[in-house]
C-alpha cells in the first residue's frame, strides 16, 4: 500500500469519527431540548388541568361602565375550529389581530350576557372586518334579534365604521345610531345566484363529462353539462332568494323605522339617488335614512368617548373587546341537572373523521351521538345541522346513530341552521321534530355522481390506453385517460337511482310521508324554511334555543343543563400543535412572511381551497347528496 493510500485511509477514518461524534452531540442536544420542552408543556398541562378540575377560570378584569366592543374580525360560522386556550391571550398581549372564525353562538352568548352585566353600559358594533357567506342569512337574523333585545333593555347600541356591506348593515340597522365615514358607503344589492358554466369549454378541450343524477331540480352538475342555468334551477333559486330578500328588507325597514319600499328603492335606484347628492355614496345613504351621521375616524373616536368615557390611559373610549369579554364570561359546567346534548354537524358531510369546524365527518358525528346515547345523564339530544350535505354513505352512518338514540328512548330534535340541504336533510329526517328558521335553505332531496374522462384530450397529443382484462369490469382500471365503458356507466346510474329511492324512503319514514309525495317535493329542489314547513319537510320555525326548549319538553325536563358535545383535543395536543404558530404570530414573523409573499400566498390559498373542496368528495360509492348550488 502506498503512503498516499495510507494517509487517505487514516484521514477518512478521522473524518468519519468526527462526523459520528458531531452527530451524537447533535442527537444529545436534540434530546435535551425535547425533554425540556416536554417538561415545560407538562407544567402548563398540569396547571390547565388543575384549573379545569376546580371548575375555575383565569380571572380577566372587565372595567366598570364599559362598552362591549364587538370588533368582529373574521368569518361568521356555525361551529368554529378549536382554538388553543392560550392563543387569544398571546394575541392580545402582542397586538396580533388576524382574521379568524366567529361562532355565531359565542356572539349571541356575549350579547345576552352583556345585556344583564352591570359592568357593561352599551355595545359598539365595529363590523368592517366581519365576513358572512351568502348562505348564512339565518345567522345574521339570529344575531340581529339578540341585538334588538339588548337595545330594548335600555342600554346603548351604536354602530361605527367606514363602510357597511349588505350583511353587516343588517346588524348595524338595529343600533340606536349609525355613524359612517364621510367617504364610506352602504351598498345593498339584494340576493342572487349566478354560476360559471363550462360545457363548451370542456368540449373545446375534448373532455368528456359523465353525469349521473336523479331529480329534475338537481342542478349541482349543471355547470358541467350546460352553458346556462336551466329553467328549473332558475325557478327554484328565484323562489328561495325572494324570501331571503323579503326577510332582509322587512328586518332593515322595521329596525330603522323606514317606510315600506325605501330599501327596495335604494337598491333599484342607487344611481339616481347618488346623482341628487353629487355622486357621494355616503350622502346617498344619509339622505335615504340608512345612516344617522357622517364622521371622520377622529370624530368617531371622539363620539365614542363622549358616550362611554375614556379609558385610564386616555387614548380610547372605555371598552372591552369581544374576545376578551368572551374569555371572561366562560364558566364551568356543574353537571347537577340532567343534560340536553347539542351535537353540531357543520360543513360538508364527509366519510370518516373530520375536525370540528372543517367538515362533518360521518364517523366523528356518529361517535358523538353514540356518546350521548350511552351517557345516562343525557336525557335528550339536539342535532344542530348547518351543512350542504355530501357523502351519502357518511350521512347514513350518522342517521343510524340518530335512530339508535330514538330506540334508546331519548328524544332527538333536529335544529337547522342556515343550510341543511341534501345530506343535511338526510340526517335530519329521522328526528322526532325538525326546527328551521324562516331563511334556512333546505330540501335538495336528490343524489348525483360526476367525473370527467380525458380520452379525447389525450388522443389529441398522441396518448392512448390499451390492454386486456379478465372481466367485463376490468376496463374501469383504464378509465380516466381511457373512456368510461357503457356497462360501467349503466351500473353507476343504477346505483344513483337506488340511492335516490333510498333517500325518498328515509324521508318518508322519518317524516311519516308517502314516498310519492316526497318525490313530488324532492327531485333535488331547494326550499326555504318557511316554505318547507308548509310542505311538511320541517315541523316548526325557530332557532336553536327553541329546539332545545322543545327537546326539554319532550324529555319532561323542567331544569336542565345544555352541553355541547365536542371531540376536544387534550391541553397537551393544543399547546404542542399551535405553539410554533403562536410564537410566529407574536413575533410578527408570520405577518412578514405573508406580506413578503402576498401575491403568491393568495394563489396558493386559492389552490388549497379548491383542493380541500375536492377532498370533501370521498364517498366510497361516489354517490353524493349535496347541494352545491346552496353554498
Amino acid at each position: 500500500m502506498s503512503d498516499n493510500e495510507s494517509n487517505f485511509t487514516v484521514w477518512g477514518f478521522i473524518k468519519g469519527a468526527g462526523k459520528l461524534i458531531i452527530g451524537l452531540l447533535l442527537l444529545v442536544q436534540g434530546l435535551i431540548g425535547l425533554v425540556v420542552m416536554l417538561l415545560f408543556v407538562g407544567v402548563l398541562v398540569s396547571v390547565t388541568n388543575g384549573i379545569a378540575g376546580k371548575g375555575e377560570k383565569v380571572s380577566i378584569s372587565i372595567p366598570d361602565a364599559a362598552a362591549l366592543h364587538l370588533n368582529l374580525n373574521g368569518v361568521l360560522v356555525e361551529q368554529a375550529e378549536e382554538v388553543d386556550p392560550f392563543e387569544v391571550l398571546i394575541e392580545e398581549a402582542y397586538g396580533v389581530n388576524k382574521p379568524t372564525q366567529i361562532e355565531v353562538h359565542d356572539l349571541v352568548r356575549a350579547i345576552r350576557k352583556a345585556k344583564d352585566d352591570k359592568r357593561i353600559t352599551g355595545i359598539v358594533l365595529d363590523l368592517g372586518s366581519l365576513q358572512v357567506s351568502p348562505s348564512s342569512a339565518s345567522k345574521i337574523h339570529y344575531v340581529a334579534a339578540e341585538l334588538k333585545k339588548f337595545k330594548d333593555s335600555g342600554k346603548k347600541l351604536v354602530a361605527v365604521g367606514d363602510f357597511y356591506s349588505q350583511d353587516q348593515y343588517l346588524l348595524a340597522a338595529t343600533a340606536d345610531k349609525i355613524v359612517m365615514n364621510n367617504f364610506g358607503n352602504v351598498v345593498i344589492y339584494g340576493y342572487g345566484r349566478y354560476g360559471t358554466f363550462v360545457k363548451s369549454f370542456l368540449e373545446k378541450l375534448k373532455i368528456n363529462s359523465h353525469v349521473f343524477r336523479v331529480g329534475t331540480f338537481k342542478s349541482a352538475v349543471e355547470p358541467f353539462i350546460r352553458d346556462d342555468m336551466s329553467p328549473e334551477a332558475k325557478e327554484a333559486n328565484k323562489a328561495y332568494l325572494g324570501v331571503l330578500w323579503r326577510e332582509y328588507v322587512s328586518a332593515v325597514e322595521t329596525a330603522r323605522g323606514l317606510d315600506a319600499g325605501v330599501v327596495e328603492n335604494y337598491a333599484n335606484n342607487l344611481g339616481p339617488i347618488m346623482e341628487s347628492v353629487d355622486g357621494s355614496f355616503a350622502k346617498a345613504a344619509l339622505k335615504t335614512g340608512l345612516v344617522d351621521q357622517l364622521s371622520s375616524r377622529a370624530e368617531q373616536s371622539a363620539y365614542l368617548i363622549s358616550e362611554f368615557g375614556k379609558e385610564k390611559d386616555g387614548k380610547s373610549y372605555n371598552h372591552v373587546s369581544f374576545r376578551r369579554y368572551l374569555s371572561a364570561i366562560e364558566g364551568a359546567h356543574d353537571g347537577d341537572d340532567p343534560n340536553i346534548a347539542v351535537i353540531t354537524a357543520a360543513g360538508a358531510i364527509v366519510d370518516g373523521q373530520a375536525p370540528a369546524g372543517q367538515a362533518a365527518g360521518g364517523d366523528t358525528i356518529a361517535a358523538l351521538l353514540k356518546k350521548a346515547r350511552l351517557d345516562e345523564n343525557v336525557k335528550a339530544v339536539v342535532l344542530r345541522v348547518d351543512s350542504p350535505g355530501g357523502s351519502s354513505f357518511a350521512s347514513d352512518v350518522i342517521r343510524d346513530e340518530v335512530l339508535a338514540i330514538k330506540a334508546a328512548g331519548k328524544p332527538v330534535v333536529a335544529s337547522m341552521g342556515s343550510l341543511a340541504a341534501s345530506g343535511g336533510y338526510w340526517i335530519s329526517a329521522p328526528a322526532d321534530e325538525i326546527w328551521a328558521s324562516p331563511t334556512t335553505i333546505t330540501g335538495s332531496i336528490g343524489i348525483f355522481g360526476y367525473f370527467n374522462t380525458f380520452e379525447n384530450t389525450a388522443a389529441e397529443v398522441g396518448i392512448f390506453v390499451d390492454g386486456v382484462g379478465t372481466t367485463s369490469l376490468s376496463p374501469i382500471l383504464a378509465t380516466g385517460i381511457g373512456p368510461l365503458p357503457d356497462n360501467i356507466a349503466d351500473i353507476i346510474q343504477q346505483s344513483i337511482e337506488f340511492g335516490y329511492d333510498r333517500f325518498l324512503t328515509i324521508v318518508g319514514e322519518g317524516r311519516d310521508l308517502d314516498k310519492t309525495y316526497v318525490d313530488s317535493v324532492g327531485q333535488g329542489r331547494v326550499w326555504i324554511g318557511e316554505r318547507a314547513k308548509g310542505l311538511r319537510l320541517v315541523d316548526k320555525l325557530g332557532n336553536l334555543d327553541d329546539a332545545i326548549a322543545s327537546a326539554a319538553k319532550m324529555a319532561e325536563l323542567e331544569k336542565y343543563d345544555v352541553v355541547d358535545m365536542l371531540e376536544k383535543k387534550t391541553p397537551f395536543e393544543r399547546i404542542l400543535g399551535s405553539m410554533s404558530s403562536q410564537i410566529m404570530a407574536a413575533s410578527g414573523r408570520e405577518d412578514k412572511i405573508r406580506n413578503r409573499q402576498g401575491a403568491v400566498q393568495k394563489l396558493m390559498a386559492k389552490a388549497d381551497e379548491q383542493l380541500a373542496f375536492f377532498e370533501e368528495f370521498n364517498d366510497p360509492n361516489a354517490a353524493y347528496a349535496r347541494c352545491l348550488a346552496c353554498e
